[in-house]
C-alpha cells in the first residue's frame, strides 16, 4: 500500500469545514423546521445544506473518492478513499440553542479512518488529527492527560438515553456510580475536551460512523484510546458502541468493566 501524503487532505478536510460553519452559523438560533427520521434523530434544513455543500467541495477536488454522509448516504462507497460527513453533529443541541454542535469529517481509506476533523462553528474551536500524526486544536497540538482509574476519572456522555437497552444502561450506571465526576451533552464537542485533557472517558452508544470514524485520528493522535466496547479499533462497520480513554490504563480497565 502506498504511502500517503496527507497535506492535500488536511486541506481539503479545512476546505470543507470553512463551507459547512458559515451554513450552520446563519441558522443558528432561528426558528427552523425541524423534521424527524425513522430513528427521531431530528434533521433540519441546516443539515442538508451544509452536507450539500460538503460533497460538492469533495467531489470538486477528487471525483474519485467515495461519499457517506447522514443526510444523503453512500456514493462510490467502494472506493480507497472515502469521506464520511455529518454536516451537524449534535441537531438537537443546535435547535435548542446550545453551541456544542459542530462538524464531523472523516478521511477512510479501506474501511479505516486515517484522518478527522471536528469543527465547532460557534466556538471557533478545529481539532484536526491523522494517521502517525500529533493532533492540533487550532494548529496548536494537544495531548490528552493520565488518569489510570476509573475513581479518579471524569466521565461524559451526550445523553443517558442513548442507553436504550437494559443491558447498556446497566453498561452505563456501573461505570457511572464508579467515576469521579459525570458530564451530560456535548455530542462532539466532548470528544475534543478529552483529546485536549479536560475529560478522562466518554463513553455512548446508538451511533452510526458518521458519529465516530472523524473521532478515532483525533483522539488516537492526542494520545488517547477509542474502540467498540470490545476493545477493537473502529473501522467502517463497527457497531453502534464507542468507548473513548485519554489513557491506555484507563481504557483497558474499564472495557474489563464491560
Amino acid at each position: 500500500m502506498a504511502p500517503i501524503e496527507f497535506g492535500p487532505f488536511i486541506k481539503l478536510a479545512g476546505r470543507v469545514a470553512d463551507v459547512c460553519r458559515p451554513i450552520l452559523l446563519r441558522n443558528y438560533r432561528r426558528k427552523l423546521d425541524v423534521t424527524h427520521k425513522a430513528d427521531a434523530s431530528p434533521v433540519t434544513e441546516a443539515d442538508q445544506e451544509a452536507e450539500r455543500a460538503a460533497r460538492a467541495v469533495i467531489k470538486e477536488t477528487f471525483p474519485d473518492h467515495g461519499l457517506f454522509g447522514e443526510e444523503f448516504g453512500r456514493e462510490r462507497a467502494d472506493a480507497e478513499f472515502v469521506w464520511v460527513i455529518d454536516p451537524l453533529d449534535g441537531t438537537r443541541a443546535f435547535v435548542t440553542g446550545w453551541p456544542t454542535f459542530g462538524t464531523i469529517l472523516a478521511l477512510i481509506r479501506d474501511g479505516l479512518p486515517i484522518l478527522g476533523l471536528v469543527d465547532m462553528p460557534v466556538l471557533d474551536d478545529r481539532w484536526i488529527g491523522y494517521a502517525g500524526g500529533r493532533t492540533t486544536l487550532n494548529g496548536d497540538v494537544v495531548t490528552t492527560r493520565p488518569c489510570e482509574d476509573i475513581g479518579s476519572a471524569y466521565l461524559s456522555t451526550t445523553s443517558p438515553a442513548m442507553f436504550d437497552t437494559p443491558d447498556k444502561m446497566a453498561a452505563f450506571d456501573h461505570l457511572r456510580s464508579k467515576a469521579k465526576s459525570t458530564t451530560y451533552g456535548g455530542d462532539c464537542y466532548q470528544y475534543g475536551m478529552l483529546a485536549t485533557g479536560f475529560l478522562d472517558l466518554v463513553i455512548e452508544c446508538s451511533l452510526v460512523e458518521y458519529d465516530y470514524l472523524g473521532l478515532a485520528p483525533i483522539i488516537e493522535g492526542a494520545g488517547g484510546v477509542i474502540s467498540d466496547w470490545r476493545g477493537e479499533k473502529l473501522k467502517m462497520g463497527s457497531g453502534d458502541r464507542v468507548i473513548a480513554s485519554g489513557d491506555a490504563r484507563l481504557h483497558e480497565q474499564v472495557l474489563s468493566v464491560l
